[in-house]
């Protein structure tokens, strides 16, 4: 697939978009912090205490993806979920400040060096055990998952249900994955918002049910979607915000990139969640360029890298599917 210069924007966005909610959010994460008449801004602080501009968990986890997808790797084998694993696991090694409870449960009882198999297995059995693995922290990272595959729908849904298993097993997080990658893609692709576009690759209970979600974000404010640590609440709450700011006329229209995140962050509770999984298809309709430069010159994080790293690792996941862009 031969991506236009527009595209390949916008694929990058994906990752950074994400990435800027993220450190946005970061600060006010849980009341941390009110946001002030301006909109929020990247202070830091937040429960990780974290620099100005330093991105959490939430992209940390989107860097362990987009680095293995980076390498050419199809995110559907054996290998390369092992790959994603470990990475996953070397971060966790590292004492993180921020990191949600399931994905610590399990990253702690799969061991050093996991394989992808081992890792969902462990998260198999926090599910038997106790039927509560429907957090929000699969679709939090979710925003390289179709980089690879943008020319290849039914791969984005496989991909995000596998990646989204290692930690979170339950099915409506796999299902809310596989639906907003669908849309990342459907807006990298054609340029417009569509939350709709991957609702015939679902089971036809799934489709009817997170339909219905879709039409609630839709019709009620987003304040309605906290506590949003529940990923259907999460899903709502960033598309609630995504379609209920106002996208600005004729050329001012990518300011919607920036004003979405206040209504975002303006929800409250898991603040830099919401705000990574708006970013993640607000960067992928409105591109890398919509990223204001004060956020985009400070925007850093786990493992040591910059907000440029992740542009280039976007390229590099999408150029399986396009040869023409350059390594």
């Amino acid at each position: 697939m031969d991506l236009t210069p527009a595209q390949l924007d916008r694929a990058c966005g994906a990752l950074l978009g994400s990435a800027t909610g993220d450190a946005l959010g970061a600060g006010y994460e849980f009341g941390s912090a009110p946001p002030g008449p301006e909109g929020p801004a990247m202070i830091g602080g937040g429960l990780g205490d974290f620099a100005p501009g330093e991105w959490t968990d939430d992209t940390t986890m989107a860097w362990c993806i987009a680095d293995v997808a980076a390498t050419g790797a199809d995110l559907r084998t054996d290998e390369a979920l092992t790959q994603i694993a470990r990475r996953f696991r070397d971060w966790y090694e590292t004492g993180p400040a921020d990191i949600g409870n399931q994905t610590r449960n399990v990253l702690a009882a799969a061991g050093p060096s996991p394989t992808g198999a081992a890792l969902l297995a462990t998260a198999y059995d926090l599910h038997a055990r106790t039927g509560h693995t429907a957090g929000n922290g699969s679709l939090m990272r979710t925003a390289a998952v179709a980089l690879p595959y943008l020319d290849d729908a039914e791969a984005v849904v496989e991909t995000a249900f596998k990646v989204s298993a290692l930690t979170h097993y339950d099915r409506r997080a796999g299902e809310a994955c596989a639906l907003w990658s669908l849309a990342i893609r459907h807006a990298i692709l054609d340029g417009e918002f569509d939350l709709r576009a991957g609702l015939d690759l679902l089971e036809a209970e799934a489709a009817e049910y997170w339909s219905e979600r879709i039409t609630e974000a839709e019709t009620h404010p987003p304040t309605r979607f906290t506590p949003n640590g529940w990923v259907v609440a999460a899903f709502q709450a960033a598309w609630s915000a995504i379609v209920q700011t106002r996208v600005p006329e004729g050329a001012d229209a990518p300011r919607h990139f920036g004003e979405a995140f206040g209504t975002a962050i303006a929800i409250g509770d898991d603040t830099d969640t919401v705000a990574a999984i708006a970013g993640a298809l607000l960067g992928a309709r409105w591109g890398a360029s919509a990223v204001q430069a004060d956020w985009r010159e400070i925007l850093h994080g786990y493992p040591g890298v910059t907000g440029e790293r992740l542009v280039d690792l976007a390229l590099l996941a999408v150029s399986a599917d396009n040869p023409d862009v350059s390594q």
